[in-house]
């Protein structure tokens, strides 16, 4: 596959702060584990295999299960998620796919599971994995490349 610039070394000031972005997600009061299946999810969505790879391997060492990490995919129909990660995968999956028509029904089913200090996270955790996902895609970045 063709050689591609590194977004990291272009554009060094702006791949730092968007780390930086990554990490105060991290230290939010959104639970960690959910960080790690959001970030999943997105990465399905967006079909970033390095992305794919790294989170699913962070989500199994959060411990999340064989089980759980398998389901993540079709989460709808599956029983595995608790109502409260059931919402934050609906809002994850609506900004992600831009559903306008579903916003105010995935907003008023977050507020019941979680405050606005973890809405805020959410929504930032679900932009931030959107743009490495296409920084990953960019850079042909692929999981046995992985650092």
């Amino acid at each position: 596959m063709e050689s591609r610039l590194s977004v990291a070394t272009a554009a060094p000031a702006a791949y730092e702060a968007l780390y930086a972005v990554t990490g105060t997600i991290r230290s939010s009061s959104l639970p960690v584990h959910l960080q790690h299946l959001i970030d999943l999810r997105v990465s399905q969505i967006n079909g970033c295999a390095f992305c794919i790879d790294m989170h699913g391997k962070e989500a199994r060492h959060a411990g999340e299960s064989a089980e759980r990490i398998a389901d993540l995919a079709d989460w709808e129909r599956s029983d595995r998620f608790d109502p409260a990660e059931r919402a934050a995968f609906a809002w994850a999956e609506t900004l992600t796919r831009s559903l306008h028509d579903r916003l105010d029904d995935a907003h008023r089913d977050l507020q019941r599971h979680f405050d606005a200090a973890q809405i805020g996270a959410l929504t930032m955790a679900v932009a931030t994995i959107n743009a490495w996902n296409r920084i990953g895609i960019a850079q042909h970045i692929v999981a046995h490349e992985a650092a």
